[in-house]
Formats: C-alpha cells, structure tokens, sequence
C-alpha cells in the first residue's frame, strides 16, 4: 500500500526533494506523529528507488534540522514525549540507515557521547539532549548502521564511563538499550571482545573500590549481562565466570550487602555460575590471587553430588534469611551445620572455601531482626569445626571484624528466659568458651598477631559499656601465655580510653580489672620494659579498678614479683651487669624514678603553670605498689629509704625560698596521691594492721609541719598569676588530705585549730577586705580568688564535723558573718553575695601565658561565687545568721540565691541549694509565696537541666529533695499556702516522671522523706511526723513503685547485678562506692518505714489505715479498668505489690478496722479475674484476717452465697481458705456448726460444671474431712451426708482411670500453697517477698531477696513478722502449678517437614504470542470502560493469587492481565475466586522466560514499568503520581521479581508499613496498587 501511494505522489511530484521538503516541518515547530511517520515512510520508500547524491544530502539535513532538533524539543518537554520519541527514532534510524556515510554516524555519535559524558545540570540547559533521549538515540543508530568497531568501543568506553557514576535508572537503561544493542549487532568474535572489555573494567573496578555501591552498581551490570556470560560459547576472550576469582568476591560481597536487591542480584549470579558448571560437566577452578592460595569456587564432575547438594543448601539459607523472622529461620539453622561440617571435611580440599560461611554468618548478623542477629551470633561461638586448626586460621580475619562488631550490639546480652537477674548473660558464657577454645585451636605462631588485632579492634571504637565488659571478661578466661608485647599494651592503653566514655561506673570499672588480668595473663614480660608496665597501670583509676586492698591489686603484686628481673632493659638501662641487676630489680627502678621525677633544672620557670599531675599518679603507685611487693615478701620495708628524695624536699619547703616552683609543685602534687591512694578498701584487713599504711602515715607527718607552713606562706598572698588559681587548688587539696589524715593525732589537730586556722582566716579575709583597685590586676583578683578558695575549703571542713565548735578556728571562721552581712547600713546588708571578680585589663598582665589563661575567666569566676555560698552555707547551718528578727534580709537573700543558681555551672550550685535548704523551711512564712514558688522552681530546673550529667546530677538532686521537701515545706496546707503546694505537688509529678526512665531517682526522695518522718535512729516528734500524712501521695506510690525500664535500660541493671554478685573477686565492687540506685530501693525502703510504725501510736494507726484504704482502692481501679492484664504487666506488678503491703501490715491494724473496712475488700477482689501470684496473697490475706478475727466467718459463708456468673472460677479463691480450714478451726466459736458448714458447702461445689472448680471443691473437701475430731463431728452432724461425702473422695482417689484427671488431682495436692505452704508459720518477710513470687512464676525481677532488706536499710527485727523464714521447707520448693499442662517437644524430624526448597527456574524456553481479544470484545459489547493499566502476573505460580488477581483487575478496568500460562483460567481454585471474572478481561500468556523481551517492547510502546518491590530506592505508594501507561510487574510470592529483571524496571513502588511482618500477600500488594493507579486516573477519559 505504502509502495502505491509513493508512486502516486511521485507521479505528481517527479523531484523527491521537493516531497520531502512538503513533509518536513519548521525546526521550531513540533509536528503530529502521523506527520513524522509519514516522512519515515517516504523515506523510506524513496531510499529503494534512489540513492542520488542529492537525496543523501536532503536525508543528512532532515537529521539535523528536523530529527536533531525535534530530539531537544522533547528533551525539554514536561511531559516526556514518549510517543513522539518512539515516532523522532524511527525517523532518525530509517535516515542513518539511507545515508550509510561514516561522517554522519561519527558526527552523531560523537554529540550523543558528550551528553551522556556530560554531569551536573548542564543537561538540564534549553537545547540540549538529556541523558534519557540520547540513550534511545544511541541505541537507535547502533541498530541502524552496520558493524563500525570505532564507534562500537568508543560508545562501549564511554558508556562503562556512565555506569560508575549515574543513577541506577540511567544505568539500566544504558544496558537494556545501548550494551544489548551493541551484543546483538556484534559477531562472534566481536561480541566476545565486547563482553570482555566490559567484564574486566567492571571487575577491575570492584577490585580497586569495595565499596558498598560499587559492588550494588557492578552486580546490577553483570546481572543484566547474565545470559551472555552464562553462555555455552566458549572462545579465547569471552569471560568465563567460573573461573574468575574476583567475580567470585563481587558475589560475595552483594551476598553481605545491606541492600535485599543487590544480595537477590548476587545469589541469582551465583546459582546461574553452578547451574552452568553442573551442566558443563567440566572440571574448573578461579584463579589463584597474589597472596593468597584460596580458591573461592571449584566443581569437579566426580563430586557433582557433594557439590549440588552444598550450593543448594547454601542458596536455601541465604533465600531463607531474607524473611527475617527467627521462627522463619531457626529450622533452617541446621543447614549451616551441614555447611559447615561439609566445608570443615573438605578444609584440605579446596572444593569449599569457608568464606562462603562468612557469607552467611555476616548476613545473620546484618540482620534487622535482632533475634537473628542473636542466633547468627550464638550458632558461631559454638560452632566446633573451629576447633580445627585451619579452620580457626580462616575464620580469624571474619572474628576480627564482623564478629567484633556485631558484638558490640548490646542487645544480645540480655539474659535467657531461663536464667536469673545475677546470672551472666547466656552469650557472656558462651564468649567465653569461645574465645579459649578459639585460641587453642589457632596455630601457635598466629595467636599474638590475632589477640593483638581482636584488642586493637576493641580500642579503634567507642563501646557500649555492657559489650565491652562482657568481650574484656572473655579475653581475662584466656590462659596465661606470653603473646603480647609493648605493641598490645598500647592497644590494651586504647581500649582503655574507650572504657572511659561510659557513665555506667561499676561496668567500667569492672571492664578495667578484666582488662588488667587480661594483660597480666598475656604480656611476654621480656617484651616489655618497667616503663611501659607501669605507664599502662596510670590509666587504671584507683576510684574505679586499681585500689589498695583488692584481689586485683594482690593479683598485681605478685605478678611483680614473680617476674622481677625479667623485664626487658631499656637503651638507659644497659651498661655494666651490676647496673643491669639493680634496675632489673622494681625497688631500684622506683627508686630511680623517684628520683628522675623530683629533679628539677635550677633555672627551670618560676611562674608556669602545674606540672602534669598524671606523672604523679604514676610514681606515687609505683612507690605504694613496691611497699606492698617488699611485705608480701616478709622484707624490712624500705618505704622510707624510697620516700628520702621526696621528705626532703618537703622539709625544705618552708625553709628554703629559693626552692624550684616545680619541685615543689611536683613534691605535693606526689604527696597529695600517696595520700590518697595510701588508704586500703578492702574490709579484711584493718587500716591500723596496715604496715605500709601505718609507715607512710608516719613519714608524712614528719614534715607535716614545713608542708603547712609552706601552704600558709603561699596562701596568704603570695599567689599572684593566673597560673596560680590552678596552683592554689593543689595547695588546698593537700590541705584537706592533710586535715583528713592527721585531725586525730592530738598535737596537730590542737595547733590547726588554735593557731593554723585562725591565721589562715584573718589572711584571707585582709586580702578579701583590700579596697577595689580602679584598674582590675592579675595579682589583685587572684589574691581575692584564692583566698575565698582557702575560706570555702575551711568552711566546708567544718561542716563536716572536722573542727571543734568551741575552738579557735570555729570562732575565727564565724566571723566571716561580718564580711558577708556588714552592719554599717541596710542597703549594703548583701553587698558580698554574689560579688564577682574584675576582669584584668591587657595592660595589667605580668605573665605570657595569662593572656590564654584569661580566657577561661568565667571559670574562676563561677568558682569564686561557688565558694562565697560555701561559706554562708557553713554560716548558716552553724550561727543561723538569716533570722527572722532581720526578716528584712530574708527576700533579698533568696533573691540573691537564685541569681546565683542561674549564674553557676551545675558543679557549683550545690552549696547555693544547701544554702537555701537551711533559710527558706524556717523563713518560709515570712517570705512572699511567690518566693517561695520562684526559688523552688529555679532549683527544679536546675536539676532537670543536670539530669544527663551523672557526676553532678547526684548530689544535686539531694540538695534540691532536702530544700523542696523538708518538713518545713511539708507540714504547708493549701489551705495556708496553695502556691507552694501546688508547686510541690507539680514537681513530684514531674519527678516520678524522671524516676521512670532514670533508675534511683526515686530513691533520693523517699529515703529522705523516710528519714524525716521517722528516722531510724532517735525519736522525732509527732508534729513532723504529721507531715506524712499531707503527703501519703509519696509513700503509696513508694509501696507499689518498681518501673518497667525501657529494654536497654533493663539491660544495664541486670549486667551491674551480676557485677555485684562477683564480690571481692572483681575489685571494682572495693574500688566503686554503692550508690543505692537499686530500682526496688523506694519499696524495700516504704516497707522498713512501715515496719517501723507503732500501732499504739494514734498517728502511726491513722497512716496505715489510710494507706491501706488508698492501695485497696488503687487495686480496684485496676480490676475495673479495660487495659489488658495479663502475666507479669505492670497491672500485675501493681496488683501484686498492693496485696504484699497489705499483708505486711495486717498485723498491726485495729481489728475494729479491719472488720469494717478491709474484710469486704477482700472478698470483692477475690471475685476478680488475678493472675495467680495475687491470687494467693488475697487468700492468704482472708486467712490471716479470719484467724486474727474468727468472728467474722460468716463473711466467709456469705461469698459461697453469692452469684457471679462472669466469674464462676473465682469461687476457687474461697474454696482455697477452706483448704486451710486447720488454721483457722481452733478459735472458731460453735465448731459443729462450722465445720458441718464448711462440709456442705464444699460437698456443694464438687458438683460444679467447671473441672477446676470441682477439683478445689474435693481437695477442700478433703481437708475438712481430715480435720482433727471430725469423725466426732461426721456422726452427730451430718447423718446421712456421710455416705455422700465418703463416696465422693473415693471417687476423686479413683480418678486415674479418667485420662489427665489423676494427675491434676495429684498436682493439686502437691501445690505448695496447699502443702508445704503455712499461713501462720510461713508469716515472714521472705516469704511475702520473695518466696512467693518466685513459686508462683512472677518475673525474678519482682522478686525482693531478704538481704536487700538487712542492706538497703536498717529493718525492724519483730517477732510478729520476722525478716527471714524460720522453716526451710516452703523456700526450698520448685515453681509449679497444678493447671500446666504439659508441653510435647516438636521432634527434630518434625521441624524440618516445614522447611520448603525453594527452587528458581534457571532455564525455560519461550515463545512469543499474540493476545486474544474475545474478552475484550465481550466487555465492549456490555459499554464497559477499560484503563491502559497493564497487570504482568507472569511469575506468580499459586491460582489462588491468581484468581483474586483476575477479580480485582477486572472490577477496577484493567487493559489486561499476564500470565505465565492461560490454563490457570481453567483452575478450579482460580475461578472459586475470580467468580467468572476472567470472561470479562483480557489476559495474555507470557512465559516468565519471555519477560524480558515483552517489557522491553511495552517501554518502546511508552509504557512506565513498575515494580511491586521493596528496595532501598523504591518509592512510597502515598508518594507516588502513576502515568497513564503503567504496567505493574508482580514478583513470585517467594523469591519476588528476579535480579535479571529489575533492570528493566522504571520505578519501585512499595506499600507503607508499620507492622513487624515483614510484606503483604501478593494479590492485596497488587489489588492496592491498582486501586491507587484508578483512584488518581478517576475522571480522566479512559481508553475504550
């Protein structure tokens, strides 16, 4: 037809060029489609008929004017232009193919080359190709011309040029159109070079960058190549990945990535690469690498069986780990043992090497689950092919770095259900059997450089105090072994510097004494030098690890010892063999390091600043470790002979003026530390048996007096630089340590407090008393700066009780009221609060460094307020200075503290809040509210800003609960004072708020409050005590209180408790101070402060009682609230507790309250649906109350009368009082009547409908009919009921005949609480609190052990309720209950009928066909409207899917459906749910083989190819616009859309989830999707 009517246009147009002119359109224009296929077809008709030179020429100008020019016009476009683009390229490929000239094609090749060259926005510029346009076009003229090898290569180098740094997109549309292209014009031998060309720079790539998205971009590649490289062509060049070792790295790398689509990429590479290998049958192997003789794949036709079987199971692993639920995963763990046992057999080999292992450990433990990350973990500790010595070799480098780092998750350290809170984690154990077994498996000659590669792993990052304690207590497992010299003391000194970064102190202390024994196990001695040993123990803290008196400090010593001579000498060391002995021994080297320490040049600088103190601290444990080497060996201690250099440079101090600055700083600096790290913290040895204790004291004291005379001289105005503020802190500090030490021998503590402090205080209050200078100096601040100092560390000494308070010194420091509250005027009553300090000018400074030095002015002069309220702090608990005759001054003092709440730093305000504690309670009445208000505020917000600085937040939070809730504050009504209240009230909600998520908050206050209201020592008056009552808000939350921290900080809570349990054995339980911040605390503490209470005290009775009420009514709030309660929720917990301070208490409430207010309660809450722990303490609640008042029993027949239909259960609760009707018997009035009561009542209940209840009602039965003298009773009572009675119990003796029913009878009976279980013998602390809960299978955590009690406080010894059990019997049972049925364990057998092969069709034939119209005509007929959506199901296999599939496309009118096969239509299962659907749809037949071609002919048809699948670049469907052409690509419902295809794909689209289930179900993914494409096309004009 085309070929007639050119003729017929030719007839009236003999010149072809003006035909061609008459088509063509202006370049500025953009013509109609049907324009620019008419033009292609005349040109190409015309191209058969002519080939003039003049046509040529015409065909090269309707490239570049029209094509060319066209291409820029739809680069620029919005909208695309996809159809006009399919229209411009087969107009552009007719004309190249016409013109067949070389300069054309390298003419276009060139300008396309430069745009995908092109980077940045210059794309983006008007009248430029973008990228997309002109890879369609390069695809379009490399189709159209013939085989050019320049222009082939060149379009091949630039194109591998574009794939390194273009988006994934851009990427696979280069190789969908231009790379394919190039393969399918190439010949043999040209396709080869062109496959090798790109193979090698691919792979180079990869080789030269690791990286994460160079292997994601290099595997997309290779993956989209796959059917070339996996061909049966072999040639000279042509790659062949079986063979090449670094393919085989790529893979592995995309196996571990963190991206599911590049490890789907990998794993399809990879079972391509065997399925090739298998079906060749030859025998192949990868090529050796440079250094390294691994050979990462082999298959050899003889072990094609082995080979089969590993690489499935291995694929079926990987697929497996993709789910990410560990109930998915674990019956698949046994094919890594298989793996593994197969790769450990063939070590020697070569046919498996274990880094395919790697591979899938590193997948586990980049899992998102971390229960499979846990499992990963676990399974690879106690992997036992690891004790093979190659296989531990290979494994090294894999437990160096992904094992390392995955142990650094701290979320796998939480302990087993199974286990205890003290117990070590379950992974902590298995660390560190793994880390012994590991290294004795290794070859001696690679142990050190492993152990030194796995420390210096532990020291390259910050750790997470739980991992790092728990890695340095396995590394301390290891045996004694000299592996490490002074290369692993370096990094065991950088794992240090790790540990310090955590706030948890007792973990990081432990972590360090691990660390320590780790070093002295491991470290060649002979190695290393005394230098570098005792340099490494300087970063071990004496607060935290390394203290006197510790096992660790022992373990140390004799270490020394045992090694003294064999240390390495170093180059200063060598000389004559009488030298080499005498350093070689640790005396002499201290000595000598002593020495080297004090020697200071006599012309050295007499005004810089400080010596670095951690010098100091080096030398002075140094001395105090060889004092205690020289005892342990029964030697004449040589302290002194060592200490001679430092006595005597202290006794010249005070003599000598001439003395070195930083001789003398260095002397003190060394003296401050020897006293304070002379003191031992162990308990077994007292202080005054200390020999090297007693010695060092007794040295000290002998220059005590030139030291102090020293510091007086100095304090008293010589300090006059800025470097001194810094010097002067030294001074006080060796002040105070000196005061501490010796305040009790006689003659110095009588002349510090007659002469020594007075004389300080009138210097320091002479410099502070100077007149301003108008222009600030150096000297002048200072002076002023370190003379408050010196009066704030007096002040501070005398509030801790170290003078006496008729002394001199007392006097001389209370007459620092007359500085601070002048009394010359009222105005200046306040003039010295909060004076600061004058910044000196530049001109005034007298020193180089005080320019650098001024810059932290602020600091000194936070300090120097700090200091001031020190000593009015001191003032005013001591002299009461602020009183309320001079209640004038009380406002502006207040005032004045909170200015300097907002000017201090957090480490400062606590002598502020002191201050205040000690003013406001006693002044509060006569301070404006608002006061009051603003000052409580202000030092609230000062804790809550602090509440992330553990080191200050502390003894803040102390200071702010002794000022807020003094009994002062507390005894305000708000009647009196709703101002103050509402504030308290405020803040103690905000508080409880904090306590929740900071473990100990809570503590600080109710043990405050508790010591205010009834302290444990002494008597307090009634009137504080009333307070209590104001406020039972606190104590009813402190009986229930036990927050549910968060998992991580459960974590750290458990992992301290097992640190605790190691006791002695782990220094630093000595070396770290408790700080009670035990999350139980506030209960045991509220539990000892009611124990303390005195029933006849009137006000103690009214505090029970009203507590009581108050936790009854907190129960039934429970009880009737619709939160869900199941085991162990904090309901339970509450519950619980509530119940356990009821019992407690019952013994000292009035019977009279009982009976009226308590008993109902009781029974109403038995009625209630509680887990079985609160079950019991409500029964054994009604015992007790029932044998403390048996008048009452009829309350106890009353519940038996009543109807509860909701809860016919609950009868159980009463029917267990019965059980224990022997209690209660003896004081019962009219006992015939009773016992005939409770027999037919039980009798009643033993033919209910429940089992449960029936088997209570026989069991109470039972133990009514075995009472003493019921067989008295039976005969005059009951009569004719006997017989009843009698048969009943033999019928329930009977009942092993009647499946489980024998042995719930039996469990029942063997139940504690019905057997070893007393109400009155068992009434103890133990068993309320611990015995208890623990039998009834509450959480251990609930669980309050008696020592808590004897430890956290002082507990009330009481005969009424002892703290212990005094019978063993009931603490000795084992949890259990009659109503567990057993539970079978799944066979091994029987886990793996679940697991499913899954299997990936490597290889299926295809074949093309054409869709089948019939349903679409059928639907036309009807008037049905259809959409251009088009639904490619090809790779879903299950019918179900399928036909819910056809249903939903056929509702919302999709184009058409796609399917792998058209019999599915014929499926019973499909038309159950396509309910006929399908006679209204189009569906067409695509074998999942032919995908890839028919997705490749629907984009040149315009369609947008949409992918149903999670990637990390997919798009959120909420988010994303569908074009009108959209064909959604569904994965199979198991392996999902394959790697080969994804590159086909536009765009992902992924659905939002929020769940833990991991993806949807394939019909509901695509029934959303098409709901969302017809919901944003709804209204538009659909295709008909």
């Amino acid at each position: 037809m085309s070929n007639f009517l050119i003729n017929t246009l030719l007839s009236h147009y003999p010149d072809p060029e003006d035909l061609i002119n008459n088509l063509c359109w202006p370049s500025s224009s953009r013509p109609e489609i049907e324009e620019i296929e008419a033009l292609t077809i005349l040109i190409k008709e015309l191209s058969n008929k002519s080939q003039e030179e003049r046509f040529i020429c015409k065909v090269q100008s309707v490239i570049w004017d029209q094509c060319m020019s066209l291409l820029k016009m739809i680069s620029s476009a919005d909208d695309g232009g996809k159809d006009l683009l399919s229209s411009v390229c087969g107009l552009f490929a007719v004309c190249v193919s016409t013109c067949q000239t070389d300069d054309v094609s390298e003419q276009v090749s060139h300008g396309l080359l430069q745009v995908l060259m092109t980077r940045d926005d210059a794309n983006n510029e008007t009248g430029r190709l973008d990228v997309d346009v002109a890879i369609e076009v390069t695809a379009v003229l490399l189709s159209s011309i013939s085989y050019d090898r320049d222009i082939i290569f060149r379009t091949l180098s630039c194109t591998l040029c574009c794939v390194k740094d273009l988006s994934d997109s851009i990427v696979s549309k280069i190789i969908v159109r231009i790379w394919f292209t190039i393969l399918k014009s190439c010949h043999k031998e040209a396709e080869s070079e062109v496959l090798h060309q790109i193979w090698e720079d691919l792979l180079s790539w990869h080789q030269r960058d690791q990286t994460e998205s160079v292997s994601a971009r290099v595997l997309l590649c290779l993956t989209a190549l796959s059917d070339h490289l996996y061909s049966w062509e072999t040639s000279q060049n042509r790659p062949d990945p079986r063979r090449s070792q670094r393919f085989f790295r790529a893979i592995q790398a995309g196996l571990t990535h963190k991206d599911s689509v590049t490890r789907k990429r990998a794993l399809y590479l990879l079972t391509r690469c065997v399925a090739l290998a298998e079906i060749k049958k030859e025998d192949v192997f990868t090529s050796v690498e440079p250094h390294t003789d691994e050979i990462l794949f082999r298959w050899m036709p003889e072990q094609q069986h082995l080979l089969r079987e590993f690489w499935e199971d291995f694929a079926l692993v990987l697929e497996t780990l993709e789910e990410n639920q560990i109930h998915v995963i674990r019956p698949v763990l046994k094919r890594i043992d298989v793996l593994v046992e197969t790769t450990a057999t063939d070590i020697q080999g070569g046919l498996f090497s274990p880094s395919w292992l790697l591979c899938v450990y590193q997948r586990m433990f980049h899992s998102e689950n971390k229960a499979v990350m846990k499992e990963g973990v676990n399974h690879l500790l106690e992997l036992k092919a690891l004790h093979h010595s190659a296989f531990a070799l290979a494994f090294s480098q894999f437990v160096i770095g992904p094992l390392m780092d995955v142990l650094a998750e701290s979320a796998l350290y939480h302990r087993a259900p199974q286990q205890n809170i003290k117990d070590c984690p379950e992974l902590g154990v298995k660390l560190q059997i793994f880390m012994v077994n590991f290294f004795s498996s290794l070859p001696e000659e690679n142990r050190g450089s492993v152990l030194l590669q796995i420390i210096q792993r532990l020291g390259s990052r910050q750790w997470c105090a739980v991992p790092l304690l728990f890695l340095s207590q396995a590394l301390s497992c290891l045996p004694p072994c000299p592996l490490l010299g002074s290369d692993g003391l370096n990094a065991f000194r950088e794992v240090m510097r790790c540990t310090m970064i955590t706030h948890q102190v007792l973990l990081r202390g432990a972590s360090q004494c691990f660390l320590l024994h780790a070093a002295l196990c491991l470290t060649d001695v002979s190695a290393v030098s005394l230098d570098e040993i005792f340099g490494f123990l300087a970063h071990f803290r004496a607060d935290e690890s390394l203290c006197r008196g510790t096992a660790l400090w022992k373990e140390l010593c004799n270490w020394l010892q045992t090694n003294e001579g064999r240390f390495l000498l170093t180059d200063g060391d060598l000389g004559s063999s009488e030298l080499r002995s005498k350093v070689a021994s640790i005396f002499s080297y201290v000595q000598q390091r002593l020495n080297t320490f004090l020697a200071v040049p006599a012309n050295s600088d007499q005004k810089g600043s400080l010596p670095d103190p951690a010098e100091a601290e080096l030398v002075a444990r140094a001395v105090l470790l060889t004092a205690d080497l020289q005892k342990t060996r029964d030697e004449e201690p040589g302290l002194e002979l060592l200490l001679q250099p430092l006595l005597d440079v202290l006794r010249r101090l005070s003599t000598n003026v001439y003395l070195v600055l930083h001789k003398t700083d260095k002397s003190l600096q060394l003296m401050l530390r020897l006293l304070q790290l002379h003191r031992r913290r162990s308990d077994t040895e007292q202080e005054n048996e200390d020999v090297v204790a007693v010695a060092l004291k007794t040295h000290m004291l002998s220059v005590v007096d030139s030291v102090q005379e020293f510091l007086l001289r100095r304090l008293s105005g010589e300090l006059k630089e800025l470097c001194d503020v810094e010097r002067s802190e030294l001074y006080l500090s060796v002040l105070r340590e000196l005061v501490l030490t010796y305040s009790t021998v006689s003659w110095y503590g009588l002349n510090l407090q007659q002469n020594y402090i007075p004389k300080l205080t009138t210097h320091c209050l002479r410099i502070l008393n100077e007149p301003s200078e108008q222009n600030p100096s150096v000297p002048g601040q200072v002076q002023r700066a370190v003379s408050m100092g010196t009066l704030a560390l007096l002040c501070d000494m005398a509030d801790q009780g170290v003078l006496k308070s008729q002394s001199e010194a007392m006097r001389s420091l209370h007459s620092l009221t007359d500085y601070f509250y002048p009394s010359s005027s009222s105005s200046s009553s306040s003039q010295h609060l909060n004076q600061t300090l004058l910044k000196p000018t530049t001109v005034t400074l007298g020193h180089p460094e005080d320019g650098l030095l001024l810059k932290d002015w602020g600091r000194i002069v936070a300090q120097f307020i700090g200091d001031q309220w020190t000593c009015l702090s001191f003032l005013q608990k001591c002299t009461g200075t602020v009183r309320a005759p001079e209640a004038p001054e009380v406002p502006e003092v207040l005032r004045a503290a909170v200015d300097a709440l907002a000017l201090l730093p957090g480490h400062l305000v606590l002598p502020v809040l002191d201050f205040m504690a000690s003013v406001l309670p006693q002044q509060v009445v006569q301070c404006e509210e608002s006061l009051c208000v603003e000052v409580i505020c202000a030092s609230w917000k000062v804790v809550q800003a602090l509440s992330t600085n553990p080191h200050d937040f502390w003894s803040t939070l102390l200071g702010f609960v002794r000022l807020a809730f003094d009994h002062g504050l507390l005894q305000l009504t708000e009647e009196q004072n709703p101002s103050i209240t509402a504030c308290i009230q405020q803040i103690l909600s905000e508080l409880m708020e904090l306590a929740q998520v900071r473990s100990g908050v809570f503590n600080v206050l109710i043990q405050h409050c508790c010591e205010t209201w009834l302290p444990a020592e002494g008597v307090q008056s009634d009137a504080v005590f009333s307070t209590a009552l104001l406020h039972l808000d606190i104590l009813t939350e402190a009986c229930v209180y036990g927050p549910v921290f968060r998992r991580d900080q459960r974590l750290v809570q458990e992992v301290q408790s097992y640190v605790e349990q190691l006791g002695d054995s782990c220094a630093a339980n000595t070396a770290v101070s408790s700080d009670n911040r035990d999350d139980q605390f506030p209960r045991v503490c509220a539990l000892a402060f009611l124990c303390r209470l005195n029933p006849s005290n009137r006000l103690h009775q009214r505090l029970m009682e009203e507590l009581v009420l108050r936790l009854l009514r907190k129960d039934a709030e429970i009880s009737k609230s619709k939160v869900r309660y199941y085991s162990n929720s904090i309901q339970h917990r509450v519950k619980n507790r509530v119940w356990q301070t009821l019992l407690l208490l019952l013994h000292k409430l009035r019977p009279e309250f009982v009976s009226e207010c308590v008993l109902s309660h009781v029974c109403e809450a038995g009625f209630c649906s509680n887990q079985a722990s609160v079950k019991y303490l409500i029964e054994w609640n009604l015992i007790l109350i029932l044998h403390l008042n048996p008048s009452h029993i009829q309350n106890l027949w009353n519940c038996f009368s009543l109807e509860h239909e909701k809860t016919k259960t609950s009868i159980c609760t009463f029917l267990s009082v019965l059980v224990h009707l022997n209690v209660l018997f003896p004081k019962l009035q009219e006992k015939e009547v009773q016992w005939r009561r409770a027999v037919e009542v039980s009798l009643q209940w033993c033919f209910s409908h429940n089992f449960s209840v029936r088997l209570y009602a026989l069991l109470a039965l039972k133990r009514v009919w075995e009472l003493e003298d019921a067989h008295v009773l039976m005969e005059e009572s009951l009569g004719g009921l006997t017989t009843v009675v009698q048969a009943c119990l033999q019928q329930a003796e009977a009942m092993q005949n009647t499946g489980n029913a024998m042995k719930n009878w039996s469990r029942i009976q063997e139940h504690f609480f019905f057997s070893a279980f007393h109400p009155i013998r068992d009434y103890s602390v133990e068993t309320i609190f611990q015995t208890f809960p623990s039998l009834s299978e509450l959480a251990d955590d609930e669980w309050i052990p008696p020592w808590k009690f004897e430890s956290f406080v002082v507990f009330p010894m009481c005969a009424a309720l002892p703290l212990k059990n005094s019978v063993r019997d009931l603490c000795e049972l084992q949890p259990g209950d009659w109503i567990q049925q057993d539970k079978g364990v799944l066979d091994q057998d029987e886990r793996w009928a679940e697991v499913q092969k899954k299997i990936t069709p490597w290889k299926l034939s295809v074949q093309e066909q054409e869709p089948e119209l019939m349903a679409q005509q059928r639907a036309a007929r009807l008037g049905k409207l259809t959409s251009n959506l088009l639904v490619v199901a090809s790779l879903i296999d299950k019918p179900t899917n399928l036909g819910g599939l056809c249903r939903t496309c056929e509702i919302f009118g999709a184009k058409a459906l796609v399917l792998d096969s058209l019999r599915h239509s014929n499926d019973k299962q499909f038309q159950a749910l396509s309910v006929s659907s399908e006679l209204w749809l189009p569906m067409l037949e695509v074998k999942p083989a032919e995908l890839s071609d028919y997705l490749q002919r629907k984009k040149r048809e315009g369609y947008w190819v949409i992918g149903v699948e999670q990637t990390s670049n997919s798009q959120s469907l909420q988010d994303y616009t569908f074009p009108e052409r959209s064909l959604l690509l569904l994965g199979n419902e198991r392996e999902g859309i394959p790697a080969n295809l994804l590159q086909l794909v536009d765009v992902c689209v992924e659905i939002p989830q929020h769940g833990v289930t991991r993806s949807l179900n394939v019909h509901v993914s695509a029934a959303l999707l098409v709901w969302e494409y017809t919901r944003q096309h709804l209204g538009q004009n659909p295709a008909v």
